[in-house]
């Protein structure tokens, strides 16, 4: 039996998740520096830069085993597809996906192993120098212990769905340090072109508490922690002149975001049909992502402290310009092969060096160019994730409180608004759907909302109706019923419905009987009726709780205007869908 919780003790289950988001959160940024610091700092004697608000809090030396760099990943892909393919399946890829198809179509239910699995895959995907992040990952082990949580409590569906999403919301708000952004992330990401505007205050809630746990704890350990994970000077946008180079990011954003998607998912079909074991796979994907890296080093692990070096001005073109593309083939090899790990840290970095391109070419245009690389760097991060992701106000405030460069925010804003309406349906998101009327998780809603703004007279059949008298015999009836294939009548007395009579009551009367006996000694009186102003929501719940065919249309008065059906309720549903565009 279902227990009813008031609001009270829900709120305390969006707190819970909140916080164990946030021990998520801490227990994958610590496996994922421990794993990086054996595999690609011990064992592969590689040093990558890291950006200035996550310094590496692990170390380890082993003098005498070393193995090239540029194999790592592929032992990473063996790792993580053994887990995964071994006990939860549904973890390998970027995660994200997993969570949204949860969220639709599979009622919010996301199995209890999943985060554990997830995280100790990840760790290893991205530890061992797989191009991948940690937003996948985070949010569907955010998400997971909301659904764990809502199983315990044996919450309803729709509890369920808020708690996962309170879920992604804590765990993207923690490991990314954003907060705002983060619950704006958790409600956008579900849709291209909507918002889950019902969970947002709960995700608000949730982000908060989980990145108050995750900056705690990591400020006990150093003593020190910035509250964004890149450092970036004042920037001041003071002319016009940048403008078109803004909308010149966006536009490029949008056009490098679609070679981006097109090329995961071709590499993620081609690895799909593939025939080989699925735990072999990411070791394929790994041994491609070591060609990638040997050839382009900065596109190992999460390249974070590569953006960093753009930020700062250390970046040339030819850097930048290797990196995108670098990035790009890295990370369809290691995530569309089924690796673990997330796509949205490769989009920042991926971003991150569209901007820097685009301000290479502004400053050499504009001489007196006033802002430095690290500003369009900024304003490429956010409109290349608003292009690929369809989360064009969480990208926003997301690059901010990474950043800090909230001076920028009328720069970000103009290339995600054009990256995100030039980029069309193009997603990194496979699982996401329009709007919430594609959504199964609103489709009883969505039906009771547009039949609540139809009425019956929009609906019913008011022509060529027939109706029999009172005084007619049983006999005239069933002849009427075999000329027609109609298995009942509405019953008129002088213009009003005084009745129903139908085929289960004429079965009931003997046949020697059907020609003496009159329709109103059988008929239904007072039958069931709606009027023609009421909804069609009304009338639907009327004919299932009864469990009849039809219902009858009268006025005021009791005059019989029409009948209506369940086929013509449903008719005129699908013809105002049609009509909305839904």
């Amino acid at each position: 039996m279902r227990i009813s919780y008031s609001k009270g003790h829900f709120l305390f289950l969006v707190v819970l998740t909140g916080i164990v988001s946030g021990l998520g959160a801490i227990a994958l940024y610590l496996l994922i520096d421990m794993t990086n610091a054996f595999f690609v700092g011990s064992l592969g004697n590689l040093t990558l830069p890291t950006p200035a608000g996550e310094p590496e809090m692990f170390s380890f030396s082993f003098s005498g085993i070393r193995i090239p760099y540029y194999i790592l990943p592929a032992i990473g892909g063996l790792l993580s597809g053994y887990i995964v393919y071994t006990f939860a399946p549904e973890a390998e890829g970027h995660g994200t996906d997993a969570v949204i198809k949860a969220f639709h179509r599979e009622r919010g239910v996301i199995r209890a192993r999943v985060p554990f699995v997830k995280a100790l895959a990840t760790a290893f995907t991205i530890g061992t120098g797989g191009s991948a992040g940690r937003e996948g990952p985070i949010a569907q082990i955010g998400a997971g212990f909301g659904s764990v949580l809502s199983t315990f409590f044996d919450l309803s569906d729709r509890e369920r769905r808020i708690l996962l999403i309170s879920g992604v919301a804590g765990g993207i708000g923690a490991i990314f340090r954003s907060p705002l952004g983060g619950a704006l992330f958790a409600v956008e990401v579900l849709y291209r072109r909507d918002t889950e505007t019902e969970g947002l205050i709960y995700a608000f809630l949730s982000s908060i508490i989980s990145y108050t746990v995750f900056v705690g704890f990591l400020y006990s350990m150093r003593h020190s922690m910035p509250t964004s994970i890149f450092a970036t000077p004042s920037f001041a946008l003071t002319g016009f002149e940048e403008v078109p180079f803004f909308a010149l990011t966006g536009l490029l954003s949008a056009i490098v975001g679609i070679v981006y998607i097109k090329t995961f998912y071709s590499v993620h079909n081609i690895f799909k049909n593939l025939k080989m074991k699925s735990w072999m796979k990411p070791v394929a994907g790994g041994l491609l992502t070591g060609a990638i890296i040997y050839l382009i080093p900065p596109a190992m692990g999460m390249s974070y402290g590569y953006v960093q070096l753009a930020i700062d001005g250390k970046l040339t073109v030819i850097m930048a310009l290797s990196l995108l593309f670098g990035k790009i083939l890295a990370t369809s090899f290691t995530v569309g092969s089924g690796g673990s790990g997330g796509v949205f840290a490769p989009s920042i970095v991926i971003g991150s060096m569209v901007g820097a391109l685009t301000g290479f070419l502004a400053q050499s245009i504009l001489p007196d160019c006033s802002l430095p690389i690290g500003a369009f760097v900024l304003v490429g991060m956010g409109a290349f994730i608003s292009a690929i992701a369809k989360t064009p106000i969480a990208s926003i405030i997301m690059v901010l409180e990474m950043s800090g460069g909230y001076e920028l925010l009328p720069a970000i804003m103009t290339a995600s608004a054009i990256s995100y309406l030039l980029s069309g349906n193009y997603s990194i998101y496979s699982e996401q759907v329009d709007t919430r009327a594609d959504s199964p998780a609103h489709r009883r809603e969505m039906i009771k909302d547009v039949l609540e703004n139809l009425t019956v007279r929009e609906a019913m059949s008011s022509e060529n109706l027939i109706t029999v008298s009172p005084n007619n015999s049983v006999d005239d009836v069933l002849q009427l019923i075999q000329l027609t294939g109609h298995l009942g009548f509405p019953v008129v007395d002088e213009g009003k419905l005084i009745g129903v009579i139908t085929l289960s009551d004429i079965n009931r009367v003997s046949d020697e009987m059907k020609k003496n006996i009159k329709v109103e000694d059988i008929m239904t009186r007072n039958p069931l009726a709606v009027k023609p102003d009421e909804n069609l929501e009304k009338a639907l719940k009327l004919l299932i709780a009864k469990d009849i065919g039809r219902l009858m249309v009268v006025d005021d008065a009791g005059r019989l205007l029409g009948i209506i059906t369940r086929s013509d309720i449903m008719k005129a549903h699908a013809k105002e869908l049609t009509r909305l565009g839904l």
